[in-house]
């Protein structure tokens, strides 16, 4: 079952190849390039296209094996000064390129899943509907075959590290997210679930009545050791070269480009969006009223990377996001200090950091709230309310995802993949939690309130569609539409909060 699912959805993606492709797509290109025909000290000197290379250099390795593959099918999509440079065997080997790392991907979501079956003492035939379910994510499939990324690779990585510590390998787990982090440097957002859990958990002797033990042990002393050489060594050889020509400074400037702005050139939908769409109303009040005569005007509504500043609420600094996201993560990583040797409630707090990161975070991108569902896709089978909280989450945050995909010949591809994939997980996992569907005008596992309000999207959508067919759609309306996706996933993280918090202190000795 494993490999026909693997391989119907290979040969689904196949017929993506010929989509629309953002300019992710020319980024990644440039990156082979660059990583393939300069020498290592100018990879994050180079500037010749605008889309400098500025992931971890595990990643710019990531590209420089893939440029090796490349060069058999198009030489010239290798070479740095031919910009936007797509012929149909560049295009043809990098959607190929895709497509066969997501087989990370399928190993990850694989080993996960039958750590969930076992968690939910259900037989192993109960593993192919929690794989599909990962696997088949609709959001993942839009933006990795379509807009263009490599969002599967990374997340088989994520899930690969959070396996093997389901499975008490702790060391193994250390190894791979260490390496995760060398690969894309976002999913820092949840590196503090891994901080606190291995160090209480693994690190830490804890007393009979679960305290921390004071006095030192030569376990505590090795174990620690081992991990902190692990995760050392895995940045040694990543940044090591770097470091050795001088050029460490140099790599993080790129790695943290604070004058992208607060938000991203599409807002995601987070607490800032709901900011500057307040900052946009009250100056439009204000200006009307006489009660401001500035003639600046507030840059978000764009739709560019750049700083801005608002006009009548103050301008956020990174250093206020920084403390916001902070606050917003203590409560769950705190519950995880108090309820040490209970993997799941890890992967509960790294859902929760990462929703707090997203809600909070500088520059967040509208497709990191994949980081968000694809782990919440794990625990969704254990508790019925975590299962309404996925349902709820992974269409709405779909949905939010549509603006990237902005041509015609799209449309029905990415509300085809948000039906198939909102109806067939909210079936499943009423059929797993036994739940009656209250009447045929309901989704399974969700009441008839949150049907309704999930229905509220079809008038969203088509009069974004209607616009966009009259040519009338612009970031103004984008602005709006976002706003009203970002109250629902406001409320959405109030849900999810209080749902994993009560989960966590119900089962503070409970291993699920």
């Amino acid at each position: 079952m494993f490999w026909l699912v693997v391989l119907v959805l290979s040969c689904l993606k196949f017929l993506l190849l010929p989509a629309y492709r953002s300019t992710d797509f020319e980024v990644h290109r440039n990156w082979m390039a660059i990583t393939y025909s300069l020498p290592l000290d100018l990879w994050y000197v180079n500037e010749t296209s605008e889309w400098t290379l500025d992931y971890p250099p595990l990643f710019a390795w990531f590209e420089w094996v893939l440029a090796r593959v490349a060069c058999y099918f198009d030489p010239n999509m290798l070479k740095v000064t031919f910009l936007n440079y797509a012929s149909t065997m560049t295009v043809l080997y990098m959607r190929l390129a895709v497509i066969f790392t997501d087989l990370v991907y399928a190993y990850g979501v694989k080993l996960c899943s039958e750590e969930v079956a076992k968690s939910c003492k259900k037989q192993h035939s109960q593993v192919d509907p929690i794989f599909l379910v990962l696997f088949s994510n609709g959001g993942l499939l839009l933006v990795d075959h379509i807009h263009y990324q490599y969002n599967g690779f990374l997340s088989g990585i994520l899930f690969i590290s959070i396996a093997r510590l389901l499975q008490k390998r702790e060391i193994e787990s250390a190894f791979w997210f260490a390496v995760l982090l060398n690969l894309k440097h976002i999913y820092l957002y949840v590196a503090p679930a891994y901080f606190v859990y291995l160090l209480r958990s693994y690190c830490l002797a804890t007393t009979k009545d679960g305290q921390v033990c004071i006095r030192p042990h030569f376990s505590t002393i090795y174990r620690l050791v081992s991990l902190g050489a692990t995760v050392i060594g895995v940045f040694a050889i990543s940044f090591g070269p770097f470091i050795a020509k001088g050029q460490l400074t140099q790599v993080l400037s790129r790695l943290f480009p604070f004058k992208r702005g607060l938000s991203h050139a599409y807002w995601a939908p987070n607490f800032w969006a709901l900011y500057n769409f307040a900052d946009k109303a009250l100056s439009f009040t204000c200006r009307k009223m006489g009660l401001v005569t500035t003639t600046r005007l507030a840059s978000m509504t764009d739709g560019l990377v750049q700083e801005s500043q608002h006009v009548i609420l103050p301008s956020i600094p990174p250093l206020v996001t920084l403390i916001l996201t902070v606050i917003s993560i203590l409560p769950c990583v705190r519950m995880l200090w108090n309820s040490p040797h209970n993997p799941w409630h890890f992967v509960r707090a790294l859902i929760l950091c990462a929703f707090g990161s997203f809600m909070f975070g500088w520059h967040v991108h509208e497709k990191a709230i994949l980081l968000v569902i694809l782990p919440l896709g794990l625990v969704c089978w254990l508790h019925k309310a975590e299962a309404k909280v996925f349902v709820f989450l992974s269409i709405v945050g779909h949905f939010s995802l549509f603006p990237l995909f902005f041509t015609k010949h799209e449309t029905p591809i990415k509300v085809c993949v948000l039906l198939l994939h909102g109806l067939y997980t909210s079936h499943v996992l009423g059929a797993h939690f036994h739940e009656p569907r209250k009447s045929r005008l309901t989704l399974p596992i969700c009441t008839r309130l949150e049907t309704k309000y999930l229905l509220g999207f079809i008038p969203i959508f088509l009069f974004q569609e209607v616009q966009r067919s009259a040519q009338m759609y612009s970031f103004h309306h984008l602005l709006k539409n976002e706003s009203f996706i970002d109250i629902s996933v406001l409320h959405i993280s109030d849900l999810m909060y209080k749902k994993q918090h009560e989960t966590m202190e119900r089962n503070v000795n409970v291993q699920v």
